[in-house]
């Protein structure tokens, strides 16, 4: 059937207002612009020549062209500067040399350096020497090693004075020989030499063992013979018993470490540190045997020599006048008596094994006083200044009688 008019008229009104919409969406200046950029882009707007901003992690890997060539002349600035400075050092060591050679040439041969006595006097030397004769008794070629190398320090300081050429000998050394024998008071000695000939800061000794320079487990050993090392510096390092640091059955002990230590030490700071290694001289034979390097760093080897009988008494007396005792003439016997039953049994220890005999000493004069004033009463009780500095014989026939009346076994003890 056929559509009234109208309908068809409002149809066709419809479309025609769309197609109009449409056609001007098509053309208006947004779109255009939109369809340009789309279709007219620039070449440089790529994501691969567009400059990110920083954005991209590898910036950092890159460094300004600027930059570079203002750190490489500093770099050139920096080279050249030191150079200057070694060619500056190099000529200021030439010309010093040249005025030490031209000094030389120019001294005569009558210049005085100043007598031999002036400088161990001066300087305290002789002193010290003469301390070592007092406090020890016996050891002759001790004493005589020991003034070697006080005459060797003594005349490297006048060839100092005069402007010759001079080093710092090794002054490293090995004590060798059994217990008691003076290795310790001779190494207090050397280093108050050296302090007072200016080869050592302070001059004291610091003594250690295996104990004191090797740890129980990895990582314990080097803080160890570190920190005696540092107690040590400006003195003398005394290790003694110095074989027990290395263990040849164990590849893995820990004493080699420390050794290793040392071995650097006395190779690198010889002139603020003294390093005395002592003990028994077969095992220290031994111990120099396996470590080679401690051998040659050495430069001094002092053997000490057991005491005789007679030499024993002398210390004997030298301790009783420290200790403000007197000895009665007639106690001496019986302390030699003593002395030479105690030399043909184990563990004797020289020096050390008189002390231990002189404190027994005077333990038994003062259990005789007290019996004699205390409990006796004699003297109503007063007692002298005689009686309280005499060691007699009869104190030392205690101990001879302990060594006769006991048995085999305990006489070691006696």
């Amino acid at each position: 059937s056929l559509l009234p008019t109208h309908h068809i008229n409002m149809k066709f009104t419809a479309a025609v207002t769309a197609l109009c919409l449409a056609s001007a969406t098509a053309f208006s200046p947004s779109a255009t612009v939109g369809r340009s950029t789309a279709l007219f882009s620039s070449p440089f707007d790529g994501p691969s020549l567009q400059y990110t901003g920083g954005n991209d992690p590898n910036n950092s890997n890159y460094v300004k062209l600027g930059d570079a060539l203002q750190e490489a002349d500093t770099e050139r600035r920096k080279a050249r500067e030191a150079a200057d400075q070694r060619e500056r050092a190099a000529e200021i060591r030439r010309e010093e040399r040249q005025k030490k050679i031209d000094y030389m040439n120019n001294m005569p041969e009558s210049q005085p350096a100043g007598t031999v006595d002036e400088f161990m006097f001066k300087e305290g030397v002789q002193d010290q020497l003469d301390k070592l004769d007092n406090d020890l008794v016996g050891l002759i070629p001790v004493k005589s090693r020991v003034k070697e190398i006080a005459a060797l320090l003594v005349l490297d300081k006048m060839r100092r004075k005069l402007g010759f050429e001079t080093s710092v000998p090794s002054l490293h050394m090995s004590f060798t020989g059994a217990p008691g024998t003076g290795k310790t008071t001779v190494a207090v000695r050397m280093g108050q030499i050296l302090a007072k000939m200016g080869y050592s800061r302070r001059g004291h000794v610091v003594l250690a063992t295996r104990d004191d320079l090797v740890g129980q487990y990895v990582g314990h050993t080097a803080p160890k013979t570190k920190e005696m090392i540092k107690k040590s510096m400006g003195g003398v390092l005394l290790v003694d018993e110095a074989y027990y640091l290395y263990n040849a059955s164990n590849d893995r002990d820990y004493g080699q470490e420390s050794i290793e230590i040392l071995l650097n030490v006395m190779e690198n700071n010889q002139d603020d540190l003294v390093v005395a290694v002592a003990g028994y001289k077969d095992r220290m034979d031994k111990f120099f045997s396996y470590i080679p390097g401690m051998m040659s760093r050495i430069g001094n080897h002092i053997d000490f020599p057991n005491y005789s009988a007679d030499e024993l008494v002398k210390i004997s007396e030298v301790m009783a006048r420290d200790l403000e005792y007197d000895l009665d003439e007639d106690a001496y016997p019986i302390f030699k008596e003593y002395i030479a039953r105690r030399m043909d049994l184990p563990f004797f220890s020289n020096a050390r094994t008189v002390r231990n005999a002189m404190d027994r000493a005077r333990m038994n004069a003062a259990i005789r006083t007290f019996e004699k004033f205390a409990i006796d009463g004699e003297n109503g009780g007063v007692c002298t200044v005689e009686d309280l500095k005499c060691i007699r014989k009869e104190d030392f026939q205690v101990l001879v009688d302990d060594i006769v009346n006991a048995d085999a076994s305990k006489r070691i003890f006696a």
